[in-house]
């Protein structure tokens, strides 16, 4: 377990919002314990959610074995609670051009820029899950220029790095790239729109020291 003295001296407030417990064994479990239960360092009650969304959370436990802290995080405000899981839904698993694989990648490349704990450890362990590859997974999360990639992930990638470091500066010669990697209109949109999200995301993680389900520690390994 998270020994008191370790906890890192920014945390003043722990969070009023209890995240279900996740053990894990051994070693790992002693640095993330404490995230199982003080999840962000907000002082936030958690609210009454919809049926829907009590429906949700029992469905994460029962496929997961645990809820995702940041649902937890949300959870003291159902109206914002909806909208953010619909969105993840949509954005993630819903059909599209772009492989769940794929769109995770973009998820932890977007978030090592941004140099995002929460979402490093959680869409990290999903890039490991779902490439079968652990390599991969530690790749995207330290620097995705260092992996092996196609020619058609390089492309992406770098897109979505370029639209989270210097927006500013995306021109046609970049939506351009895609195509020529085998993107069609709508993948464009969609990696811009799955590289957006995590951005907003990740600033909200950051800003509230949002802290991941230690159960993400030990996946895919």
């Amino acid at each position: 377990m998270m020994r008191e003295n370790d906890v890192p001296t920014k945390r003043k407030k722990a969070s009023n919002i209890k995240a279900d417990s996740a053990g894990i064994p051994g070693a790992a479990a002693s640095q993330a314990a404490k995230d199982d239960t003080e999840i962000i360092a907000l002082s936030l009650q958690r609210g009454k959610l919809s049926p829907a969304m009590e429906g949700y959370f029992g469905k994460c436990q029962e496929k997961l074995g645990f809820v995702p802290n940041v649902l937890q995080a949300y959870a003291f405000d159902n109206a914002k609670l909806e909208p953010f899981v619909a969105m993840y839904n949509d954005l993630m698993l819903a059909p599209s051009g772009l492989s769940k694989l794929e769109r995770e990648m973009i998820a932890v490349a977007v978030s090592s820029h941004n140099k995002c704990y929460y979402c490093l450890v959680a869409h990290g362990a999903a890039v490991r899950a779902l490439s079968g590859d652990p390599a991969l997974g530690e790749l995207m999360v330290m620097n995705y220029r260092a992996a092996r990639l196609s020619k058609r992930h390089r492309a992406m990638l770098d897109f979505a790095v370029k639209l989270t470091a210097e927006p500013w500066a995306v021109e046609e010669e970049d939506r351009e790239a895609l195509r020529k990697a085998g993107f069609s209109e709508r993948d464009i949109w969609d990696i811009a729109a799955v590289a957006g999200f995590y951005n907003m995301s990740n600033r909200v993680a950051t800003a509230t020291d949002m802290r991941p389900n230690s159960a993400y520690h030990t996946q895919a390994r």
